[in-house]
C-alpha cells in the first residue's frame, strides 16, 4: 500500500477535484485505490460530500469518511459547535490502515495543512504514517508565499512534499499566473508535477477519466 496525503495552501483551491484526478489516473494505470476524508465539514447528514464527488468524477468505488459535522469550519471547531466528537489521530491512522488492501490510499485533508480534524492537523497525520503529502496550489496572486509557507511547514517537521499541483488552471493566465508557473518550484524547492484545468470538477466521468493522466508530469507517480 502506498499512501498519498492531499493538502492545499487554503480551502477552496481544488484539493477535491486533485484527489479524483489522481485517482483516475491511477485507475487508468489498472491500480486499485481507496479515498479516505477524515472529516467533513458543511455538509448536511445524508448529503453528498466531497467523496461523492471524487467518487463521481473518477469511478473510485471505496470511500471513508470518519466524521461529518454541519458547520463549515475548521473539523475541530465545527465538531465542538456541534456537540459531536472531535476525531482523534489513532482512530484515523487506524482508519488509513484499513484500507492497506488498495495499490493506493489517498488521504484528502481539510482546508491547509495546519488546520485541525481535531486532535491533529494532516501534518501530524503524514508525520504519523510517514507518508508524502501533495499540496495543491492557487494559480494567481499570494500563491507563492502561501506555497511557500506550507512547504517549509513540511519540509521542518522532515515530511516529504511529494509535488506541487496548480489546483485550477485559467484557460486564459493571466500575467501573474503564468510567472507563478515558473516561480512556484523556485521559491519551494519542490517540483510542479501538475496542474488541474479550471472547471473540469464540472465534467462528467468519461471526459475526465480520460483526461485526467494527462494533467500530471509524465515521471510523477503518486506512489512515490
Amino acid at each position: 500500500m502506498s499512501v498519498l496525503l492531499i493538502t492545499g495552501t487554503s480551502t477552496d483551491v481544488g484539493k477535491t477535484v486533485v484527489t479524483a484526478a489522481i485517482a483516475a489516473a491511477a485507475r487508468a494505470r489498472g491500480r486499485s485505490v481507496a479515498v479516505c476524508k477524515p472529516g467533513q465539514t458543511g455538509v448536511a447528514p445524508g448529503a453528498p460530500g466531497d467523496l461523492a464527488e471524487i467518487q463521481r468524477l473518477s469511478g473510485v468505488p471505496r470511500v471513508l469518511e470518519l466524521a461529518r459535522y454541519p458547520d463549515p469550519l475548521a473539523p475541530d471547531t465545527a465538531a465542538r459547535r456541534a456537540g459531536l466528537p472531535e476525531l482523534t489521530l489513532a482512530e484515523t491512522v487506524a482508519a488509513v490502515d484499513s484500507l492497506a488492501d488498495a495499490d493506493l490510499v489517498l488521504v484528502e485533508g481539510a482546508g491547509g495543512l495546519l488546520v485541525r480534524l481535531g486532535d491533529f492537523t494532516l501534518l501530524d497525520l503524514a508525520r504519523k504514517l510517514g507518508s508524502p503529502v501533495l499540496l495543491v496550489a492557487a494559480a494567481g496572486l499570494g500563491t507563492l508565499n502561501h506555497s511557500e509557507l506550507t512547504t517549509r511547514a513540511l519540509n521542518s517537521a522532515g515530511v516529504r512534499c511529494a509535488g506541487l499541483v496548480i489546483g485550477a488552471w485559467p484557460a486564459e493566465p493571466d500575467l501573474a499566473a503564468e510567472c507563478n508557473r515558473t516561480d512556484l518550484p523556485r521559491v519551494t524547492g519542490v517540483e510542479l508535477v501538475g496542474a488541474v484545468p479550471e472547471g473540469a470538477g464540472r465534467w462528467d466521468r468519461e471526459r475526465f477519466c480520460a483526461a485526467a493522466p494527462s494533467w500530471f508530469e509524465p515521471a510523477w507517480s503518486p506512489f512515490g
